[in-house]
């Protein structure tokens, strides 16, 4: 093809060199389109594995892309800012969950270079350095849009993602679990199959970054998380857990001061509630134990839930500690007695029973071993002493 030099320009037709070479740049539109979307296919891997209507649709950007461009660089002018051309205006949502941030500025950087290969057979030798200049500042600009949009869809998606991470930790809260619950927790990212703990504690007062930080150091540890505020509350569902007391001290540090509760092991999501339930109630009791850890168990909290009005703590207090006590034999459930009543002193308890000190500290550790307390350790001492005035007031049927 025979190009017209730049001294044959303005013609007869009164065309100016600017103007031919903008109308030479819209022709070829299509052609160097084209030639991107098969150096696309030469070089890029993922472009190749994708499914053909997300290729159409870089296609697309494509030729947008360079349309845009050849749209600017009529209007051209230095002597005012560059504007941002909105080529990925053609392309639908999904397309940017598709292709991540580094694989559209490849995008770009492979039309850049077919633009750059051919625009000497576009526009001839003469205009060549003016449509490069003009091709280096457009990318600039479109690669600052596609942050742009990028930035934009994170932000939004990030907003949607907590809405919908809320109303997930609220219906596990509620133990309104469905296929649509676990749906949606699948979507934001739940994988967890087993091993799932509620911990609940205070926001940090005036700090919306909480619930972002534990996400962060949950996934680090290895767990899988869901999290969201609650009013005056902040819960974080984990799963993968083993040990709900250790899964929660990867993550106590974002909570504000106060005590952080944490529920007890359940097999699943579904089962949250089971676990959600004595951690609530332990985060309102807790004022009652000012030196408990941080973390701490909602099961170390039996008593205090218990005078709360926590019906199941008060019937954990009741079956749990009490009855095996008692199944292990009246003269074991007689010395525990004698000794909480004693205040606590061996001698006292075994001149009260008639027998040796050391027949006392034996059934004590007959205790112990029955229920996992300690009648020596004052916090044990306190429990035990509640669990056997329930026990009383309501004795259940020992076998």
């Amino acid at each position: 093809m025979r190009h017209t030099s730049g001294s044959e320009l303005p013609g007869a037709h009164g065309t100016s060199r600017h103007e031919r070479t903008v109308h030479l740049l819209e022709r070829a539109t299509g052609r160097l389109a084209t030639a991107a979307i098969a150096r696309m296919e030469e070089t890029l891997s993922w472009y190749r594995a994708m499914p053909a209507e997300q290729r159409s649709w870089v296609g697309l950007v494509i030729q947008a892309g360079i349309a845009a461009f050849v749209d600017w660089y009529r209007n051209a002018d230095e002597s005012r800012p560059t504007p941002t051309a909105d080529v990925f205006g053609t392309a639908p949502r999904d397309l940017i969950r598709s292709i991540s941030l580094q694989q559209t500025v490849e995008v770009v950087r492979v039309a850049i270079e077919v633009v750059e290969d051919n625009v000497e057979d576009v526009v001839g030798p003469d205009d060549v350095r003016d449509v490069r200049e003009g091709v280096l500042r457009y990318s600039r600009e479109v690669a600052f849009s596609a942050a742009h949009v990028y930035a934009r869809y994170a932000e939004a998606r990030g907003s949607w993602d907590a809405r919908l991470e809320a109303t997930v930790v609220d219906s596990l809260l509620r133990g309104e679990v469905d296929e649509d619950v676990r749906s949606r927790a699948s979507a934001l990212g739940w994988t967890a199959a087993s091993g799932v703990a509620v911990i609940i504690g205070r926001p940090r007062p005036d700090d919306g970054t909480s619930a972002d930080e534990i996400r962060r150091s949950a996934r680090h540890a290895g767990y899988d998380v869901l999290t969201g505020g609650q009013g005056d509350r902040l819960v974080a569902v984990l799963g993968r857990v083993e040990d709900p007391v250790q899964a929660a001290t990867a993550i106590v540090t974002h909570f504000g001061p106060g005590p952080v509760v944490v529920g007890p092991l359940v097999p699943d999501l579904v089962s949250a509630a089971a676990s959600a339930r004595p951690a609530v109630t332990g985060l309102l009791a807790a004022a009652g134990w000012p030196d408990a850890p941080r973390p701490v168990a909602a099961g170390s909290l039996l008593p205090e839930r218990a005078l709360a009005g926590d019906q199941e703590a008060l019937h954990e207090l009741v079956t749990d500690l009490y009855v095996p006590i008692a199944e292990a034999g009246p003269v074991i459930l007689e010395t525990l007695a004698a000794y909480l009543e004693t205040g606590a002193s061996v001698e006292a308890a075994a001149r009260l029973l008639f027998v040796h000190p050391n027949t006392v500290r034996y059934r004590l550790r007959r205790v112990s071993d029955v229920v996992g307390l300690t009648p020596t350790d004052p916090r044990d001492s306190y429990t035990l002493r509640l669990a056997l005035s329930l026990g009383r007031m309501n004795p259940p049927v020992i076998e």
